[in-house]
């Protein structure tokens, strides 16, 4: 039997990013089935893009999901805290 990893239920605590924030993508993200309208497995935003959060949602009753708008592609793209960092504007 493996070792089953168990993330902490984020929603414990108060979301890391607020609405508006700028954030950048810490890795690129792919269609895994839940965007509408794109194939599984296109790439959806690229590592390093810039966009602002719109919503902040949950998943599961674990976690929270940040709609986050992409500039770039102008798409908004559910993503999770692990995927974001804050982007500060001595950073631009």
């Amino acid at each position: 039997m493996g070792l089953i990893r168990v993330d902490p239920i984020e929603l414990n605590d108060p979301p890391i990013f607020a609405m508006e924030e700028k954030v950048r993508l810490r890795k690129m993200i792919r269609n895994d089935g839940t965007f509408p309208g794109k194939d599984i497995g296109v790439t959806l935003a690229k590592k390093g893009e810039i966009g602002y959060v719109v919503s902040i949602g949950t998943y599961l009753q674990s976690y929270y999901i940040y709609g986050v708008h992409f500039l770039e592609s102008n798409l908004v793209i559910g993503c999770r805290s692990k995927e974001l960092e804050s982007v500060t504007e001595e950073e631009i």
